[in-house]
């Protein structure tokens, strides 16, 4: 009995994940993520992780829901998705980006870059201390 419990425990923990990442799937369209399709060729994949400076995780996710993802839209980037971990000792935001092509992804962060509102809400994000360590795997 005991060993069927524990079977019975591990199916539901899997049937979990499984529908976990079905509604992830499902509500990244209607959250205003576009999907990327891996299949165009060319297509390039970009994973970023940045570590917030202690206190600054709050600040640093409500600049990305405020304007980056916005920002990173307007200039021909694909959000792919964004995670931040459940046990996040280290502050960590990880997301993912897609681009059309190499050539095209390093004209979308030119221009980003460039972009004066994308210079308005990142001064205003650090006008108290830089809030991230950047990563790109």
């Amino acid at each position: 009995m005991l060993r069927c419990a524990g079977i019975i425990r591990i199916m539901l923990k899997k049937t979990h994940c499984l529908v976990l990442l079905a509604a992830a799937f499902f509500w990244s369209p209607v959250a205003g993520l576009d999907i990327a399709q891996a299949e165009e060729k060319n297509r390039v994949f970009e994973i970023r992780t940045y570590y917030a400076n202690e206190g600054k995780l709050d600040a640093l996710l409500a600049r990305f829901r405020d304007h980056t993802v916005t920002l990173f839209k307007k200039h021909g980037m694909t959000n792919v998705g964004y995670w931040v971990p459940v046990d996040n000792k280290e502050n960590k935001l990880v997301y993912m980006l897609a681009f059309p092509s190499r050539e095209a992804r390093n004209k979308a962060f030119k221009a980003f870059g460039a972009d004066p509102d994308w210079q308005k809400a990142y001064k205003e994000s650090t006008k108290d201390g830089r809030r991230h360590r950047f990563f790109k795997n």
